[in-house]
């Protein structure tokens, strides 16, 4: 059996792969907090909760409406979208020129009020979320053995990444986002609608996490829990990565998701905490994180 540092090359692999799809699922989602943070300066403490919702969307589409996989796949990032664009503007829009803990505030209650709805409803333990039949098995790499949906996974993120970063940083849109948070008077003198834009922002980070929620259904089933269970390990990538860097967050979600997969490797026990030791290291370096501006 080939051995690497004395490690089985199936079992680093193993968890390098692991490590892989959770960076994934850190990276979408704490791209939708540097979106969300970076052009609103709103820190979303309901993101966690809108992931969940994007899971419960899709497992909701397939028990009651018979939708399968693919469409709700659409459909569930569209759904919490929407969701998050009526919130920004019966509620986000009146905190913008109030100092950013109230937002917080406001956000961290919303995610305890939905979280707690579906407790009520749905119970605390998971509901099984099946993969589409497309998807269904593995390929035998040699070295190890890749379920086809883990793989999925990595290159759908992969492409949501990529495509969001350059909506943000390359198209006349994404500059009229960022004019907008930085000089709403001047914009508003070109004819352009601010407050459309601003829910836009807002409902493209919630459409990215309910988008997570629902790649991450067949993996870690569908659980009212499972935005609280994650939401703090992303805060620290977006801290890590710097807030409000969109780059940083997608970097920073994958490289942090590998760290924790190799700690499962060589030290189990720190596999838990290995993120917040990072996060703390790099505060003390750059207290703006590593792609952040001070």
């Amino acid at each position: 059996m080939t051995m690497i540092f004395g490690v089985p090359i199936q079992a680093l692999m193993g968890q390098l792969l692991v490590g892989l799809i959770n960076g994934s699922f850190y990276a979408m989602l704490s791209l939708g907090l540097a979106v969300i943070f970076g052009l609103l300066r709103i820190i979303n403490f309901a993101h966690g909760a809108q992931y969940m919702l994007g899971a419960f969307a899709g497992y909701l589409l397939l028990t009651y409406g018979g939708i399968g996989f693919w469409p709700s796949l659409i459909l569930a990032p569209l759904i919490v979208g929407l969701a998050g664009g009526l919130i920004e503007r019966l509620a986000l829009s009146r905190l913008y020129d109030l100092d950013h803990l109230y937002g917080l505030l406001f956000t961290f209650g919303l995610a305890l009020v939905l979280e707690g709805t579906f407790r009520y409803y749905f119970g605390a333990s998971g509901q099984p979320y099946a993969p589409p039949p497309q998807l269904a098995g593995g390929t035998n790499l040699g070295f190890m053995f890749l379920p086809n949906y883990r793989g999925f996974i990595v290159v759908a993120s992969l492409v949501v990444c990529l495509a969001t970063w350059l909506l943000i940083e390359k198209t006349k849109l994404g500059a009229y986002l960022r004019a907008a948070t930085e000089n709403p008077t001047l914009v508003r003198a070109f004819g352009i609608n601010v407050p459309l834009l601003l829910t836009f922002t807002y409902g493209l980070g919630a459409a990215l996490a309910g988008l997570t929620g629902i790649l991450a259904a067949p993996v870690y089933q569908v659980s009212p829990l499972m935005g609280s269970n994650i939401i703090i390990i992303v805060f620290a990538v977006v801290v890590v990565g710097g807030m409000g860097s969109i780059g940083g967050a997608i970097v920073t979600g994958y490289l942090l998701g590998l760290c924790e997969g190799l700690a499962k490797v060589f030290y189990p026990e720190a596999s838990n905490i290995v993120i917040f030791v990072i996060m703390a290291l790099v505060l003390l370096v750059r207290p703006a994180g590593l792609f952040g501006r001070a």
